[in-house]
């Protein structure tokens, strides 16, 4: 179906356009009151023709629709259009060590279907790929189209723009292929990306759990609460570091940036699952294991203190699972390390650290952003 009663399919030509992904991504932004065509073409620098031409082809093929009048300085009241969300779907998945979490995300970001497993890293290929296949098949199982309720493949399902999956590093994101993700081994050189783009029959992108949640809190705008740059470190089964500097993710030349877990701070320290001692996240899992929350945000804060200090980011944002325990000891612990460092070196203010919001299911929501961000025109995803 198409015009703006309709959902259309995702119509990828279309909003790969530069100039489209710009006027969509300021839709996206105005929210259920909308935007008229004139204020599109005042933000965006495109002529009043241009930003027309492409919003009538937004509104033909679903993505676009009206959102009533607004009155205007002077002439008859303007046209305003919003973005309809349900035009386009992704799935966001987040393998962990031991669980599995989809999501179903609308253009809008929102979460319109969940589910969670259980899941063993180590159980094989084919059993992990079985299991994200499956929760995938279920989440999209209400949407229309071909493909929705049954068959592995789901290229029928006209809305859905792909599935982002997201895991443990180290991995590359380029190729979509694992390296040695720490404790498993098994999974170096697997082509996770391409084995479940053949079963799944529809686009997939990989990438470390870390890069997809620093994804969806830029896209959700963190920026407003902690600057342009800043680290998300996850503290889950594992630690590591997403980093977002001057807004866009950075994964650096080998996509390998924000390997955080494994910075060394006590040497001779007690032995890592990467095979090195004294590693940040042996330390801070220790202690958290212990019951020792103190000692663990303290451990957390001295690593995000290189972290600062390194790079010179706005702000930390803290998440995972083991955060998510006790979220304001994390905050507190790494706050109280960040402030003395910073009275040491007599800087003007404090790094703010902040709790990530949603935390069990950011991964999972930055994974689907992994698709989405781009027809919005976020090239860094």
């Amino acid at each position: 179906m198409t015009g703006d009663k309709g959902v259309a399919g995702a119509n990828l030509g279309l909003v790969r356009s530069h100039n489209a992904a710009l006027v969509l991504g300021l839709l996206r932004d105005a929210g259920a009151e909308g935007i008229s065509r004139l204020e599109l073409a005042e933000r965006t620098g495109l002529t009043p023709q241009a930003v027309s031409k492409i919003t009538a082809r937004l509104r033909a093929e679903g993505f676009a629709t009206e959102a009533g009048r607004r009155a205007s300085t002077g002439g008859k009241p303007r046209t305003v259009l919003r973005l309809v969300p349900e035009a386009g779907h992704a799935v966001g998945v987040h393998l962990d060590r031991d669980e599995l979490r989809a999501v179903l995300v609308e253009l809008d970001g929102a979460v319109v279907a969940e589910r969670r497993a259980e899941l063993d890293l180590g159980a094989g290929a084919e059993a992990v790929l079985g299991a994200v296949c499956a929760a995938v098949r279920e989440v999209v199982e209400d949407l229309p189209g071909e493909g929705g309720t049954g068959g592995e493949g789901l290229a029928g399902v006209g809305s859905l723009v792909g599935a982002g999956v997201a895991l443990p590093g180290p991995l590359d994101h380029a190729r979509g292929v694992l390296h040695r993700v720490t404790g498993f081994p098994e999974w170096d050189g697997f082509p996770l990306r391409d084995a479940l783009a053949r079963r799944l029959g529809v686009p997939v992108v990989v990438d470390k759990d870390t890069n997809a949640a620093a994804l969806g809190l830029a896209v959700g705008g963190a920026q407003e609460v902690v600057g342009r740059s800043f680290a998300y470190l996850h503290l889950g089964t594992g630690l590591g570091a997403g980093l977002v500097i001057d807004g866009g993710v950075h994964r650096g030349a080998r996509t390998g940036a924000g390997e955080f877990g494994h910075q060394v701070i006590q040497l001779d320290g007690p032995p890592c699952e990467c095979g090195d001692r004294g590693c940040v996240e042996a330390l801070c899992l220790g202690a958290a294991a212990r019951g020792e929350i103190a000692e663990a945000a303290r451990v957390l804060g001295v690593a995000a203190g290189n972290l600062v200090g390194l790079l010179d980011i706005d702000g930390v944002l803290l998440g995972g699972r083991t955060v998510a325990g006790a979220p304001e000891a994390y905050v507190r612990g790494v706050g109280e390390v960040l402030a003395a460092r910073a009275r040491r070196e007599g800087a003007d203010e404090d790094v703010p650290v902040r709790a990530a919001p949603r935390a069990e299911r950011l991964v999972a929501e930055g994974a689907a952003q992994l698709l989405l961000a781009p027809l919005f025109g976020r090239g860094d995803a």
